[in-house]
Formats: C-alpha cells, structure tokens, sequence
C-alpha cells in the first residue's frame, strides 16, 4: 500500500452512471424478493414460534391477541423505520460514491477494521441466512409426505438443499439471476389467492379464541438431560402479549429479518441514480412489500379461523393453514413446493455475498475451504433446527448490524451527508459502537439481560448511532485517507504518513 491506502482501496472502482438504471429495474425488484420470500411472511403471525418449524406461537394469540388492526399498524411502523432508519443512509453512500457496502465502511471502522466490519461480517452471516433457507425449504418439500423437522428425511433435503444453492452461489450464479427476476411472481400469485380465499372470514375473527386456543398448545420436546440421556420438556405458550409487546415484537421479527439487507443498500444504491431512485426503490421494495407480505400473512391466519375453515384452533403459520385454506392439501402441497422453488435464488445469492466476501477477507484462503467451511456450518444450523428459531436468528443478525446502520447514519450525517472516505487504521468510535450495541442487540441470549430489551435490534440500532455520536465528537475517529478513485472524492484531513522509500540495490 501507498500513503497508508490498502491495495483492495485503491483497486476499489465505482459503477459509473452510465451503468445505472431506474429504480424499478433493480432496487424495487430485488427488495420485494426478499420481503416475499416465505420464511419472511409466514411467520409473522407468531411472532416467535414455539419450537422449531411449530405452527403455533410462543405467545397466546401471537400478534394477533390484540385483533388485526394493532397487528397490522405494527407492520407498518416496522416498514417504514427499515426503509428510512436501516436502508436510506447505505443507498445513499452507494448511490454518491459507486461503491458497495465492504468500500464505505471503511469510514465508520476504518480502511483495516472496515476489510472485517461489515465486510466480512456480512459474508459470515449469509451462511446463517443459507441455514435458515434450508432448514423452511425443508420444511415445506417433506410436510406433504408427512416428515417435519429433525426427521431423517428433512435431515437429507436440508443437506442437499444447502449443497446445492452453495454450489450455484459459486459457481452458476449468473444462470440464477437470469430466471430470479421472475420468481418473486409465485409468493405474490399464491399470497393474493391465500387472501381471496379468506377474506371473508375476518369480520369473524375473534382474538381471544385465538389466545385460548394458543393457551391450551402443549408440545412434548426432546432434550439431552446432564447425564447424557435423552428426555422431554413440555413447551407451552407463554400469556398473551401487551399492547406494547405486540409492536415491539412485530418490529423486532421485521427489522432483525431487514437488518442485513438494509446495510447493503449501498451495494443496491450503487446502481441508481440518484437519490429519488433511492427511495423510490426503498418505499416499493422495502415498505411496500413488507407491508402487503405482511398484512397478507395477517388477513391469512384471521380469515382462515374467522371462517372456521381451521382444522387447528392454535395454528397461526401461514403456510401451514394452506390446506384448510384451499380445502384441499395435494393443492397446498403443489404450493409448498413451489413457494420452496421460488426460495433457492435466494439461497443462491446468499452464498454469492458470502463466497466473494470470503474471497475479498480471505484472499490467501482457496474458496473450497472457506465456503466449504461455511457451507458446513450452514448444514448443522440447519438439520439440528437451530435454524428453525426464525425469531432467534432475525435477533442476532438484527444485534450485528442494526448498531452498523445506527452508527453509519451517524457518520454520515456528521460528514454532511456525504461519504468522508476510508479513515486511517481502525475507527474505534464505530468498533466501541458496534461492540455495546450488538451486547444490547443480544440481551436476549445473555443471562439476567433476557427479556429486559424491548425490541433488541432497534435498541442496538440507537445505542450504536448514539454511542458513534458521543465518541466521533471525543475525537476517537482516526484522520480520513485520501482516495481519488470515487464519483465523490473526500479530502484527506491530514495527510497520511508516507512510507519509507525501499532503498536501491546496493545502496
């Protein structure tokens, strides 16, 4: 490196404008892919499941114990604060600078920190989305022979699944692409059927039949004892949820879900144009789609038990309800398994970012073994059904970058909402923001926090952006690089130290 600048810096290129493209051809497309994926919707209703792959929720009535309005304002609220809170600043930064998400920031941790943070983190957690794609697709294309979670079979087409989409993530991608445009089509055409079908039946809902009927689940769970044999717990729902505990759940299980996805707005910002594109792509395929995957979900579960359709009073999964809906279950089993077909492209760009961050971090490292590696671990979440805690995962990727969002906000704001270019070394105002949110982001998992964290990932999000404030103003940010291969080129506020010159031979 020259003047403290790292090769993969300087060799960074920004997209041109000549390659940018409106709004609705790139950003609003692929985003509502995502908020339409089925793991996404189908789940909304509970919240938090019960047990892994269950249709039942954690909570009497799930979201719905409070009826379909609160539920459905929730959604809303969670849409609107992914757009403008986790995704704007990051397409913004893509759109002004050209460069994608492991390029920019560089500014908020720092052009070494920056190569691990969110860089590398974000292709660490793409394994844990692979996971859970693999462990819901399993789900659906066994439930119609009759096999659930943590059975053999389901164990068999998780592995082949993971395997696959991995394979084509590194290898076929481009093929992938070519065919994905089109395949957010199938959760759409099947969401409206599933609304048509029930929509009569939501006047009749009734709330606290649906907090009796989730009261009385009860679900033996198999469990390794201290000694080493094998035993049963009963799971059974906890009480109804506040009026409070709805929307912080309803945004906890949204935003965790968006969280990775709006930090690489830069990536999808570096396509557009300007910044109308930006949120015009964001207000379409975030809110947007978020809202109509999850109302839809909502409508789902209530009309299907207000027109007593139902043949499971506590059923709140949508996808599970598919055949009470239909009144016919070969039917909900062509559905299942085209929502798991419409699922693999996504499964397949979650190993593309994960094998080129791996790539980019690890360059010394044959892909084989990284992504092997990666691959591997993906199948173990998957086939134990750790993966299957949807709720659990969504707060852990929402306590890894929701303080990355927060704090990149802030930075960019202070910068006068432009990027400031790649800072010396490690920023440690965004490393100290990072490491107290995600302990916040996490308090769930972490003994005596549990429980105290009201929506984890939106906390994580304001301590990381308050925390980057209080420390960028202490003077913890280290003095800009100068970096002239971007559209918006920042100015170095101190210039760097020059490294010695190598002496000649012989000198």
């Amino acid at each position: 490196m020259s003047n403290g600048l790292p090769d993969y810096l300087k060799a960074a290129k920004p997209n041109p404008m000549s390659n940018r493209a409106p709004w609705y051809k790139n950003t609003a497309q692929t985003y509502a892919g995502i908020m339409l994926w089925f793991v996404f919707w189908t789940g909304i209703p509970l919240g938090s499941g019960l047990a892994a792959g269950s249709p039942y929720s954690n909570f009497a009535g799930g979201v719905l114990s409070h009826g379909l309005g609160l539920a459905i304002l929730s959604v809303i609220l969670a849409a609107l604060l992914c757009h403008f809170l986790f995704y704007v600043v990051p397409g913004m930064l893509g759109m002004k600078t050209g460069l994608p998400l492991y390029i920019v920031g560089t500014s908020t941790y720092g052009a070494k920190g920056g190569f691990l943070m969110p860089g590398f983190l974000m292709g660490l957690l793409q394994y844990g989305w692979l996971a859970v794609n693999s462990f819901f697709a399993g789900v659906l294309l066994c439930a119609p022979f009759g096999y659930g979670p943590l059975t053999v079979p389901h164990a068999i087409v998780t592995t082949l699944w993971a395997i696959a989409a991995a394979f084509m993530g590194v290898k076929g991608i481009q093929y992938v692409a070519r065919v994905a445009t089109f395949f957010p089509l199938i959760p759409l055409a099947i969401l409206l059927i599933l609304v048509i079908s029930t929509i009569g039946g939501v006047a009749d809902f009734d709330s606290q039949a649906m907090i009796d009927a989730g009261a009385a689940v009860e679900i033996q769970n198999e469990i390794t004892l201290d000694d080493g044999s094998t035993g049963t717990e009963t799971l059974t729902a906890k009480s109804a949820l506040t009026t409070f505990g709805v929307i912080a759940l309803i945004c906890t299980y949204i935003v965790g879900f968006f969280a990775t996805a709006g930090a690489a707005g830069a990536d999808f910002g570096m396509n557009n144009r300007d910044g109308k594109d930006v949120q015009l792509g964001g207000l379409v395929g975030i809110a947007g789609a978020t809202i109509f995957a999850g109302v839809a979900a909502l409508l789902i579960v209530a009309g299907v038990h207000g027109s007593g359709k139902a043949t499971d009073a506590a059923a709140m999964d949508a996808t599970s309800l598919m055949g009470a809906v239909m009144g016919n279950e070969k039917i909900a089993g062509v559905f299942m398994y085209l929502l798991a077909l419409a699922a693999f492209p996504p499964a397949c760009f979650s190993s593309f970012i994960a094998a080129n961050s791996f790539k980019t971090t690890l360059p010394n490292v044959k892909p084989l073994i990284s992504c092997g590696a990666g691959t591997l671990v993906a199948v173990i979440l998957a086939v134990s059904g750790l993966a299957g805690d949807a709720m659990g995962v969504f707060t852990i990727i929402g306590a890894s970058f929701g303080p990355i969002c927060g704090a990149m906000m802030v930075d960019y704001m202070l910068s006068g909402r432009k990027w400031p270019g790649p800072r010396a070394g490690f920023n440690m105002a965004g490393w100290i923001s990072w490491a107290l949110g995600f302990v916040v982001g996490a308090a769930d998992f972490i003994p005596g926090l549990a429980g105290k964290i009201p929506c984890p990932p939106m906390a994580a999000f304001i301590v990381g952006a308050i925390l980057y404030f209080v420390l960028a103003k202490a003077g913890l940010e280290p003095p800009v690089l100068a970096m002239e291969n971007t559209l918006e080129a920042p100015v170095a506020t101190e210039p760097a130290p020059a490294e010695p010159e190598t002496p000649a031979e012989g000198e």
